[in-house]
């Protein structure tokens, strides 16, 4: 089984870091985004990441100097949103960091698909974001399959916890004997399962963390999830999404 989540936008590159394990899978593909993205003028990158001044020249100067394979972090400890502290890998234990080592995958604009420990340099890139080249329109096209062909190399069963840019990338490709389920966390008004973004991104992570804890092994497993209010409701749920309707205001 494999689990994917999004990436955030905002990472974390101060303090003491475990050492990553390996390089991301599509290194070379991410020095020919680079090499674009040191193409652009200031103007072209902060229309392109869509963001205000401070962090268009921040950007801009990181990428003028990027080396990937210089100095990195892991990427699991490196993304810095509010998923990521509720999942709080800084303080996991070390058979959890092998359990996600084994079985999240976090996709990425600029790297398409990275394991927990693949060394990860500071950068912003969304998936959306309207990136035209010479070969390709968008990032959609240009990680093309990549990403769901590294997902299925020895996994049939994908657990979504990644949002909609995202999982994207995955859903475009799937096959019949792929097993594919998205959790929807939600509160439930006039009859329908309404999401909030806030609390959906702390119940993706507070999820991961639950698994890692409980060595998660077969899907049907996650229905015992109820952190955050949280609880499965198999009358609301199919077997392609598993529904966690927010029963309590408990939130951290």
């Amino acid at each position: 089984m494999k689990i994917i989540i999004s990436p955030a936008k905002k990472m974390n590159f101060d303090g003491d870091f475990l050492p990553p394990r390996q390089a991301p899978v599509y290194l070379d593909k991410t020095q020919k985004l680079k090499e674009y993205l040191q193409s652009l003028t200031y103007d072209e990158l902060k229309k392109l990441l869509c963001c205000n001044d401070e962090i268009a020249r921040l950007n801009y100067e990181r990428y003028q100097r990027l080396d990937l394979w210089g100095y990195t972090n892991p990427a699991i400890l490196a993304y810095d949103g509010i998923q990521y502290k509720y999942m709080a890998p800084q303080v996991f234990e070390g058979d959890y960091y092998d359990y996600i080592e084994d079985r999240l995958r976090i996709l990425s604009g600029f790297y398409g698909i990275l394991k927990p420990f693949d060394g990860v340099v500071p950068y912003r890139l969304e998936m959306q974001a309207k990136l035209k080249t010479a070969v390709c329109h968008n990032l959609y096209e240009f990680w093309q399959d990549d990403i769901y062909r590294d997902l299925t190399l020895n996994d049939t069963t994908i657990l979504n916890l990644a949002s909609a840019e995202y999982s994207k990338t995955v859903a475009k490709y799937l096959t019949a004997d792929v097993n594919y389920v998205s959790c929807k966390f939600g509160e439930l008004i006039g009859g329908k399962v309404i999401e909030k973004g806030v609390y959906v991104k702390m119940a993706r992570g507070e999820m991961v963390r639950f698994m890692a804890e409980n060595a998660v092994d077969d899907l049907a497993e996650i229905k015992e999830f109820n952190r955050l209010g949280f609880e499965y409701k198999d009358e609301l749920s199919d077997k392609n999404t598993f529904v966690f309707v927010k029963v309590t205001s408990k939130f951290k």
